[in-house]
């Protein structure tokens, strides 16, 4: 990962607190549907519901706050300017004037449910959804990456991973793919809805991360650890080729199972340049 200048670079005080982060603007849009909080028909019928919190798609609104807030911008003075679509496969969220900024199409999501007619497109998570966005008539920008990759450049690795113990490896599984590995849990399997930093400390503090979770990945490997991509039991490959060649790995390998991608290693981290990024980063949406 190549580095940024050093105006954007410094240290934080303290890394945010959970409670902190859940506080969003409207306009930031993300994904955090509610599930109910115990399992079968009762839990379905009759029980609360509590937000699932899927820690990468928790990490759009997070990372726009610290861009903004380095920028001495005040991000909840703004609410005349539209939507900002952010982080995850939530393309499909849009509506017609949105901008989006490192968004990524969800392969399992048909066509005819993306509605809207014109974007506001800053950059992408990767070319396959530049390639689906051009197909419609919607202008992108060739400006590639999941703004998760700025983890690494925002907040020091040592710092995140203050107070968690450290590890040779851990496994990081897709929230899909969590009730696989329920039977064999060790105290090296991370659950991706445990709260936001914690997930991000764990990353921190290990010198390896394999498992389905595409966040899981893009955040290790923005903090220069390798990662190795297990084939994800419910999803396509469809977010996993966007990320990679999307930071200039037209190839890539994913393990058949963690033994093997203990035995693998990581993929070659990217030499990724994050400037095109933040330099695309909407904040003339908070300026008036």
């Amino acid at each position: 990962m190549r580095a940024l200048s050093p105006s954007l670079v410094r240290k934080v005080e303290a890394v945010p607190t959970h409670e902190e982060n859940m506080q969003m603007p409207p306009e930031l849009v993300h994904w955090n549907p509610e599930r109910p909080a115990f399992k079968g028909r009762i839990g379905e019928r009759y029980a609360p519901k509590r937000p699932l919190n899927n820690f990468g798609d928790l990490l759009g609104p997070v990372i726009a706050r610290e861009l903004l807030r380095r920028a001495d911008i005040e991000p909840d003075n703004n609410q005349t300017s539209g939507r900002v679509i952010t982080v995850g496969s939530i393309l499909h969220f849009c509506k017609t004037g949105d901008t989006v900024w490192g968004t990524g199409r969800n392969g399992k999501i048909a066509d005819k449910r993306h509605k809207f007619k014109t974007l506001d497109v800053r950059a992408v998570r990767g070319p396959v959804t530049r390639a689906f966005l051009q197909s419609r008539g919607v202008d992108a920008p060739p400006i590639y990456g999941d703004p998760g990759l700025l983890v690494g450049h925002l907040w020091e690795r040592d710092q995140l991973a203050t107070g968690h113990r450290r590890s040779d490896y851990r496994v990081l599984p897709n929230f899909h793919d969590f009730h696989e590995v329920t039977g064999r849990l060790s105290p090296r399997t991370v659950d991706p809805r445990h709260d936001l930093w914690k997930v991000i400390g764990q990353i921190a503090a290990s010198e390896l991360i394999v498992g389905s979770s595409l966040h899981g990945i893009i955040v290790a490997e923005s903090l220069g650890i390798p990662a190795r991509l297990v084939q994800p039991a419910t999803e396509t490959l469809h977010k996993y080729e966007d990320y990679y060649r999307g930071t200039g790995r037209e190839k890539f390998t994913p393990a058949p199972d963690k033994k093997t991608a203990l035995k693998w290693g990581g993929e070659p981290l990217p030499d990724y340049d994050p400037q095109p990024l933040l330099d695309a980063f909407p904040y003339d949406r908070w300026k008036h």
